[in-house]
């Protein structure tokens, strides 16, 4: 994880990490001109996609949730479908499902039709809405990029990326999300009121004839590109050990705290590493630097684990909250 010897090499990465920047730098303005007040939502999102990943956005209803996903897919260059998840909704609604067709000779097969997952960007609304038979099929889509239906294998677009959507305060009738689903997510980020400023300009601008509409930044392949070139960013050894630190303390099993151990169920997996080291990356090249920081990790602790983790009865009866321990935990390599 360090950088290259070859100083051609070096020269050829900081001039894709710099061209990127400015790309980066012309799609964050131009969602800023659609979204207004989020920019925290918007760089958290944007460090999810150029690291490969979902992202899960949590909020009330009226933040821009799906108009973000709308102006993403415009910006970046993507093919984005939108599914709203309801109780009766079956997997085949998202998959796709094969039907039987009859040819012109009277000959009858299989032909499938691909379901919405089947693009770039996926907004799954509300997804918590839908029943875990529902929910679980995403589980290979995100993880393996692929689907399968009538034991065929179906490869989705490339790249591809779910963003979904969670209300935090209505909870009657929805189905919580499953340990194994959430930890595919590669970041969880929370939406808030945006302050008195950027309400007032929402006002102005979204209350007339003319809406402002997002225009696109990148093309056909330049977010693939990115993250291929992510993943090329060296990373210092303070850095990974400093995500390891941070991991494996938010582990009942391997944590030298007592607080994680009397009020975390389970902690952190392995992905929570992986995570952690893509994203502190694509972090890195948002803020227009070649390599993360220790402060990257520190700053991305909270939206990668705080979905990874579960506190324990008691710590729910004391009140203890989840941020409340990721906090002590980012002590340990502050």
């Amino acid at each position: 994880m360090t950088a290259s010897a070859d100083p051609v090499a070096e020269r050829v990465l900081v001039e894709d990490v710099e061209r990127l920047g400015g790309q980066i730098k012309a799609a964050r303005e131009a969602i800023g001109r659609v979204i207004f007040g989020q920019q925290d939502v918007i760089d958290g999102t944007l460090v999810t996609l150029l690291a490969g990943g979902h992202c899960l956005l949590i909020g009330v209803p009226g933040l821009a949730k799906t108009r973000l996903v709308q102006t993403l897919g415009v910006v970046l260059g993507l093919d984005a479908k939108r599914v709203q998840f309801t109780p009766d909704l079956m997997p085949a609604d998202i998959l796709g499902s094969e039907v039987l067709e009859q040819d012109e000779s009277g000959r009858r097969g299989f032909r499938f039709i691909p379901g919405p997952v089947f693009c770039q960007l996926l907004m799954a609304d509300e997804i918590n809405r839908a029943s875990p038979r529902t929910q679980s099929a995403l589980l290979q889509s995100m993880q393996e990029h692929k689907v399968s239906v009538a034991g065929h294998y179906h490869d989705l677009p490339s790249p591809f990326h779910v963003l979904a959507t969670q209300n935090p305060i209505e909870q009657e009738g929805t189905y919580p999300l499953p340990e194994a689903q959430l930890d595919r997510f590669l970041m969880q980020v929370d939406i808030g009121y945006p302050d008195r400023a950027a309400e007032r300009a929402m006002l102005a601008t979204t209350t007339t004839d003319r809406p402002v509409e997002p225009a696109p930044v990148l093309g056909d392949g330049d977010l693939l590109a990115a993250q291929r070139l992510v993943r090329r960013v060296p990373t210092g050894e303070s850095v990974v050990e400093a995500i390891l630190t941070l991991v494996r303390n938010g582990r009942p099993e391997t944590t030298a705290l007592p607080e994680v151990k009397a009020h975390v169920a389970w902690g952190p997996g392995p992905r929570a590493s992986q995570a952690l080291a893509l994203a502190a990356r694509a972090r890195a090249i948002l803020d227009g630097r070649l390599a993360p920081s220790v402060d990257d990790v520190i700053a991305l602790a909270r939206p990668v684990l705080i979905h990874r983790m579960a506190p324990t009865f008691t710590a729910r009866a004391d009140g203890v909250a989840l941020g409340d321990i990721i906090d002590r935990l980012v002590a340990t390599v502050g």
